[in-house]
C-alpha cells in the first residue's frame, strides 16, 4: 500500500518509488496510476473509478493472493484518506494470508501547508467535508469542536460540483468562533505543475474558486499573514 504523495514526481518519496518498480501489478484510481506512468512500464494495471474502491482492493488483493507483487497505491499518503484502511479491513475480513508493507507519502496537507508558508506549526486537525462515507450531522459536529477548541484545520473535499452547502456552512460555524480576519490558506492542485494558492481570509474565504482539488487551511487566533506567508507560530520568542 503505497502513498505516492500529491502527484509531482518531486514529492514521491524514495521508498515509494522503490516499492512501485519492484511490483508486478500497480492498482488504483486512474488518475493516480498516470501520475506514476514513468514507473510502470508494461507491469499489470489494475483501475477503477470513483466510488470503486472496494472492487479495486478486491481486485489488487486477488493479485497479491495469486502470488503477484502489487502495489496498491494511493494519493498522498497511503493511510490518510487513502487504500490502507479499507484493504486492511478486506484482508481481515476474508482471512487473506498476505504480506503486508504500508509505506507513507507526503499528505496534500504538508505539501499545501510548505508552499504556504508554516500554518500547521502548532496543533491543528484535518476534517473532510466529504459526506458520502460520513453523515454531515458527524462531520458538524467535529467541525463545531475544532471551531470552538482554536485549533487550526485543514479541509480536504471542501467541494465539489453538487456538494456545495458543506463549505458554507463550515464557514459560518468558523464564523461563529473566529474573526473575520482569520488567515486562511487555498491550495489547488498542489505538487502539480497546475499548483495556485491563495492567501485570503474567513471572511473572504467563499468569494474564491474551490473544488475537489483544493484544500483550505483555516488559521487560528494566532495565526498570521506575514508578507506572502501564512504562519501559525509556535511561541517561540524572537
Amino acid at each position: 500500500m503505497v502513498g505516492i504523495g500529491p502527484g509531482g514526481h518531486l514529492d514521491r518519496t524514495f521508498r515509494a518509488q522503490a516499492a512501485i518498480e519492484a511490483s508486478e501489478v500497480i492498482a488504483g484510481y486512474k488518475r493516480y496510476v498516470e501520475a506514476v506512468a514513468d514507473l510502470i512500464g508494461d507491469k499489470e494495471v489494475i483501475t477503477t473509478g470513483m466510488t470503486k474502491e472496494v472492487d479495486r482492493c478486491q481486485q489488487a488483493i486477488k493479485a497479491a493472493s495469486e502470488g503477484k507483487v502489487v502495489a496498491l497505491i494511493s494519493s498522498g499518503d497511503a493511510g490518510i484518506y487513502g487504500m490502507a484502511g479499507l484493504a486492511l479491513e478486506i484482508i481481515h475480513a476474508e482471512h487473506h494470508d498476505l504480506e503486508v508493507e504500508i509505506i507513507p507519502g507526503v499528505t496534500v496537507a504538508s505539501a499545501a501547508a510548505a508552499s504556504m508558508g508554516a500554518p500547521l506549526m502548532l496543533d491543528f486537525a484535518i476534517i473532510s467535508l466529504s459526506d458520502l462515507l460520513v453523515k454531515w450531522e458527524v462531520i458538524r459536529n467535529r467541525l463545531q469542536a475544532v471551531a470552538k477548541a482554536d485549533l487550526v484545520v485543514a479541509l480536504y473535499n471542501p467541494r465539489s460540483r453538487k456538494r456545495i452547502k458543506q463549505l458554507d456552512e463550515t464557514v459560518a460555524i468558523f464564523l461563529e468562533h473566529r474573526s473575520p480576519e482569520t488567515p486562511v490558506g487555498i491550495g489547488t492542485d498542489v505538487g502539480s505543475q497546475e499548483e495556485h494558492l491563495v492567501i485570503t481570509t474567513l471572511g473572504e474565504l467563499l468569494q474564491h474558486e474551490i473544488g475537489m482539488r483544493s484544500l483550505v487551511i483555516i488559521g487560528n487566533s494566532e495565526s498570521k499573514i506575514l508578507g506572502k506567508w501564512l504562519v501559525n507560530p509556535r511561541g517561540y520568542q524572537i
